[in-house]
């Protein structure tokens, strides 16, 4: 519905609806009025002329993979699933169809479109992964209405989130990390001449420093510092870029990758590669439910038994303290030890 506000000798009209505002003056509210039932009609017949009367859900996605995503260090996740929530993945056998939601209008998006979305992804994947999904599709919604005026109305707003699933707590066992050295190829005492055994290297190294397997895959020799011990993680926000203390065996593990070194790249593998060799190690050694990130909980439960709190949140990049409740997962029996 309009609303009408006298500045003066004028009247000011301003129309919000499906997605579109607009705003006129006029010398009387007799006008003024004419002028809005004429704009709400146009909006409310779809003819008003605005992208954002006919735009799409998915059309308002594909957008945002476009503008808003290329700044963030996840745009390529974010356009993957923006993808298949758009397009489905013919590439599967059988085919997955776009999802239903990527073909309602703008202006009739509500929270029972969002509920049904919801619903039947939890069908497909867990909890967790719902939850990120959600996370992107809210915020490009937050977008579309702030910035984009093509929606006047958040419809994630009203609707019930999926339930949070606890962090995982996955420790690393000693026979785990041998089976994953040697599936892959690594020996401490020659340098990982293949891109399978750089994979156990990565490994290795993610165990000692936390670093995530972005970091180490984008990690460039000019980052390294041997004489200062550290090297500098890259990335596009101030939270992504640290320093990393390096230990003795971190030094160890890159002064032998220094020994096959070619190009720019530590590891010489890209983020996807690193990814695709590491399943195949941990299936060529017989371990299940172990994800490569589960070297950053590793990591960071054994680097808080050398560092106190403020230094390892500086070491791991947690600006907020109470993440490190989520990695660290020292047992109440290794808590003990420290008790006099």
């Amino acid at each position: 519905m309009a609303s009408y506000r006298k500045r003066g000798t004028k009247w000011r009209a301003e129309v919000r609806r499906k997605g579109i505002s607009e705003s006129g003056t006029f010398s009387t509210k007799a006008e003024a009025v004419a002028w809005a039932t004429q704009i709400e009609a146009a909006i409310d017949t779809g003819k008003h002329g605005d992208k954002a009367v006919d735009s799409t859900f998915g059309q308002m996605l594909i957008r945002y993979a476009e503008e808003v995503s290329p700044g963030k260090d996840g745009a390529r996740w974010e356009r993957i699933r923006i993808r298949s929530i758009t397009e489905g993945r013919p590439e599967l056998f059988p085919p997955v169809p776009p999802d239903p939601i990527a073909a309602v209008r703008l202006a009739d998006l509500n929270e029972r479109h969002v509920a049904a979305w919801r619903d039947r992804r939890l069908r497909q994947v867990s909890a967790g992964s719902v939850l990120r999904e959600w996370k992107l599709l809210s915020n490009a919604c937050t977008v579309a209405i702030k910035e984009w005026l093509w929606m006047d109305k958040h419809p994630f707003s009203g609707v019930r989130r999926p339930t949070e699933p606890p962090p995982r707590d996955r420790r690393i066992s000693e026979d785990e990390i041998e089976r994953i050295t040697h599936c892959s190829g690594y020996e401490r005492d020659s340098p990982p001449k293949t891109a399978t055994a750089r994979v156990g290297a990565a490994f290795l190294l993610a165990i000692e420093t936390a670093m995530r397997a972005g970091e180490i895959a984008g990690l460039c020799w000019q980052d390294v510092e041997f004489d200062r011990r550290f090297c500098r993680t890259r990335g596009k926000t101030p939270a992504a870029r640290r320093d990393v203390p390096l230990s003795t065996e971190a030094l160890r593990i890159l002064r032998q990758m220094e020994q096959v070194r070619d190009g720019d790249l530590v590891f010489q593998l890209r983020s996807t590669i690193l990814d695709a060799l590491f399943r195949k190690v941990k299936a060529r050694a017989l371990i299940e439910d172990l994800h490569f990130h589960d070297s950053r909980h590793e990591g960071i439960t054994r680097l808080s038994k050398r560092l106190h709190v403020l230094a390892l949140a500086r070491a791991v990049g947690h600006r907020d303290l109470r993440m490190l409740q989520v990695y660290y997962n020292e047992s109440a029996e290794d808590l003990s030890h420290h008790l006099t």
